[in-house]
């Protein structure tokens, strides 16, 4: 137990550097559809800058901080099992499980960019990216709330949040279409 807040500390570090990555790519396969759309030179330069990014993000910072996230967690839970009777442990593990699914769907979206195959529009992008915006919001109010959580406040909010964020998309696209540059 003497290591406890050393392991509790690089599991967060890990924790906040995964979502980082996961912020960010997104956000990097939203510039790299949109520069698939310009013309000849910029579409070349502008995809394979993209292109070279996406992969050092991925592979650099995102894929180590989750596995590495994940070394630590596990290693928690290892010196304190009784977190694994607490039910909101339970709803925790799921949501890390959403997130290693919206992670690896991340990875077949970056490999299908990386081979300039593009299934995705800039703005289905834009609203794929909150997904884990809205993970990251459940898992610190669980966390820090734990039993004392209203279950049903928490689902309004996390809707509330996610209509917010859909708004958000709306009206920065509506901005867009009149001031391309913005």
């Amino acid at each position: 137990m003497e290591y406890y807040n050393y392991i509790k500390a690089l599991h967060l570090i890990f924790v906040i550097t995964w979502f980082a990555g996961l912020f960010y790519i997104p956000r990097l396969f939203v510039y790299q559809i949109e520069a698939a759309q310009k013309d000849e030179p910029d579409r070349s330069i502008l995809v394979e800058q993209l292109k070279l990014m996406t992969k050092r993000l991925w592979f650099i910072i995102t894929w180590p901080s989750a596995i590495l996230a994940s070394i630590f967690a596990f290693t928690l839970l290892y010196m304190i099992p009784e977190w694994m009777q607490q039910p909101w442990m339970h709803v925790k593990l799921g949501f890390v499980v959403l997130l290693y699914a919206y992670h690896f769907k991340c990875h077949l979206i970056f490999k299908e960019l990386q081979k300039d195959v593009i299934k995705w529009s800039s703005n289905q992008m834009r609203i794929w990216n909150e997904g884990s915006t809205l993970i990251l919001f459940s898992v610190i109010f669980l966390v820090i709330v734990r039993d004392a959580i209203n279950w049903i406040y928490g689902v309004i909010g996390i809707f509330l949040l996610a209509i917010i964020l859909m708004l958000g998309i709306k009206l920065y696209k509506r901005i867009r279409a009149k001031n391309p540059d913005a």
